[in-house]
């Protein structure tokens, strides 16, 4: 089956017109703009208006074509493609964010940071190695096939282990990063190594998947995140692999990563209640927030760290979803998570789609959808942030990854029974 012919097959259930050929040209767009097939069977694919491949973004952006991986080639063929060559990427530089297509020697050459031709951008980034895995594992549970395990993947898997383990204790890393003539989020502080932190069991961070740079080194969905793609990483070497070294390892840094985040990352508001900060240092101090960029505190239950009745989600998910959280904005034509990534008062699509995919409420769903749907300044496709008022001021008019999500909401509305 062509991934045409699969999103033909929605466009019955929506009578919406517009909404209707938005769905169709994002569930397209991944596959119709950004992947690049190489003769040796491997796939690059580029995030958008960026000619670079970002590990997390290129594992977000097929995403939606997982389901379809059994019954459509063109979707078998992209994923396999595609996980090869993100292991290889891992095996390069597991330190790095986002790759060059080949050791050409474009994108952040000038940053202080050991680079090479290969790598674009080398910001570290927890979520940079979890989106892998992840799309590894359902890639094996949807398509039905271990074609893609190969020894550069369990090789791949042994690395993101190892610097986990050693990013538990930061003081004894080698990584560091700075960045010349930039935005101070550009950049670590404290030569490169970021601000101090303390032994928690979580791992560090120097930048969120916004690739901007974190205030505290542990990054709380991304640990989050770390903690369930162990889980996959450790069913797949007991039954693929058959490796229970590499089992252990995944399950042991799994256990102190969940003790640290219940010992360290949950705070209180003023009415005792319990919900989850975005960042701590392990030393008493705590980012309160959440951005628009997954992992995110909202995306949670998406990711498969809790369900989304946990008390501490519900909880969590009403701090950030209010004006306590400096980037929620309110305004005439939405109101949703934005970021310090993108100029102040700006939704990103991201998140709104994300707050409907974590969500069961279908009213609360197709009111996303349908703002969704009137914020996109007559271009049919998704941004990445958008003026809370002024929907024709955006910013990044080709970004797949919102794309994709905006496809993977409407289609989870239909699967609950909904029209639009």
């Amino acid at each position: 089956m062509k991934l045409s012919d699969v999103a033909a097959s929605y466009t019955e259930k929506i009578r919406d017109g517009k909404i209707r050929k938005m769905f169709v040209q994002c569930f397209m767009s991944t596959f119709e703009t950004t992947v690049q097939l190489h003769d040796d069977g491997s796939c690059f694919v580029i995030t958008g208006d960026i000619p670079a491949m970002w590990l997390r973004d290129s594992s977000a952006q097929v995403n939606h074509y997982i389901p379809f991986a059994k019954s459509s080639e063109e979707a078998y063929n992209v994923i396999k493609g595609l996980i090869h060559r993100q292991m290889n990427c891992i095996l390069a530089d597991a330190y790095a964010n986002a790759f060059n297509r080949e050791a050409n020697g474009l994108g952040h050459q000038k940053d202080d940071t050991e680079m090479t031709p290969l790598v674009w951008e080398r910001k570290y980034e927890i979520d940079s190695l979890c989106y892998p895995v992840k799309l590894a594992y359902r890639f094996w549970k949807e398509a039905d096939t271990t074609a893609h395990f190969t020894e550069e993947t369990r090789q791949a898997f042994y690395r993101i282990t190892d610097l986990w383990t050693v990013e538990q204790n930061h003081e004894n890393s080698s990584y560091y990063f700075s960045r010349r003539r930039r935005r101070k989020s550009d950049t670590l502080s404290h030569k490169g190594k970021g601000a101090p932190v303390s032994y928690t069991g979580m791992t560090w961070s120097g930048f969120r998947p916004s690739d901007d740079s974190c205030i505290y080194g542990y990054l709380v969905p991304a640990n989050m995140f770390a903690y369930v793609v162990l889980g996959y990483m450790s069913e797949i070497a007991d039954e693929v692999y058959h490796d229970r070294v590499l089992a252990e390892k995944a399950e042991k840094l799994r256990a102190e990563i969940k003790d640290g985040i219940d010992k360290y990352a949950v705070v209180k508001d003023k009415e005792g209640k319990s919900f989850y900060a975005y960042e701590t240092d392990g030393r008493g101090h705590f980012n309160l927030m959440d951005d628009a960029n997954v992992p995110s505190l909202l995306s949670l239950p998406y990711l498969g760290y809790c369900s989304a009745d946990d008390e501490i989600y519900i909880n969590t998910r009403k701090f950030i979803l209010s004006k306590k959280n400096p980037y929620y904005y309110a305004g005439r034509k939405a109101k949703g998570i934005g970021s310090p990534h993108t100029p102040k008062n700006h939704i990103w699509p991201i998140a709104l789609c994300m707050q409907g995919l974590t969500s069961d409420d279908k009213n609360e769903m197709l009111y996303l959808i349908r703002t969704l749907a009137e914020t996109d300044s007559d271009t049919g496709f998704m941004h990445e942030s958008f003026h809370k008022n002024k929907p024709q001021k955006f910013t990044r008019e080709w970004f797949s990854w919102a794309n994709t999500l905006y496809a993977e909401l409407i289609i989870k509305y239909l699967s609950l029974g909904g029209e639009i």
